[in-house]
């Protein structure tokens, strides 16, 4: 299969999908929550996914942020762990939700520890990583040491 580059072949579209994850974010923030815990909502869509290059850049920003290696490494099964507070858990599991698409749509991540302003800003968060994962693994952007 050929890949190219989808970033050259169509910028202007590339563009707008760099303006949504700037709104996303903003949003993200504005809703109160964490700016580490939008790095781990970014790397578990990522890992869910299976974007290597977003997964790489995506721990690099979260341990710059300060998160911890030991949450990182748990956070492929973040509900067997004591890591993650109720908010975290929330976030990611709706996170997982929105990447997933479950129909029925699944709620069990709703614990009641986000507000809707941030069940809204976790979700498109979790659109916006969704549709990056989607332009690195079909643009094949490289991962190397």
């Amino acid at each position: 299969m050929r890949h190219v580059n989808l970033s050259k072949q169509h910028p202007a579209a590339y563009a707008a999908v760099i303006d949504l994850n700037k709104q996303a974010e903003e949003a993200f923030l504005a809703a109160g929550l964490d700016p580490k815990l939008a790095e781990l909502v970014k790397i578990r869509v990522s890992q869910l996914n299976g974007c290597a290059f977003c997964l790489r850049m995506h721990t690099r920003d979260a341990i710059a942020k300060g998160e911890t290696a030991d949450r990182l490494a748990v956070l492929a099964a973040w509900w067997e762990s004591q890591y993650f507070t109720d908010q975290e858990q929330s976030a990611l599991g709706l996170a997982e939700e929105v990447t997933r698409l479950s129909v029925p749509e699944r709620t069990d991540w709703d614990n009641g520890s986000l507000t809707e302003h941030q069940i809204s800003a976790v979700s498109w968060l979790a659109i916006v990583m969704n549709a990056w994962n989607r332009i690195a693994i079909r643009s094949h952007y490289p991962v190397a040491p």
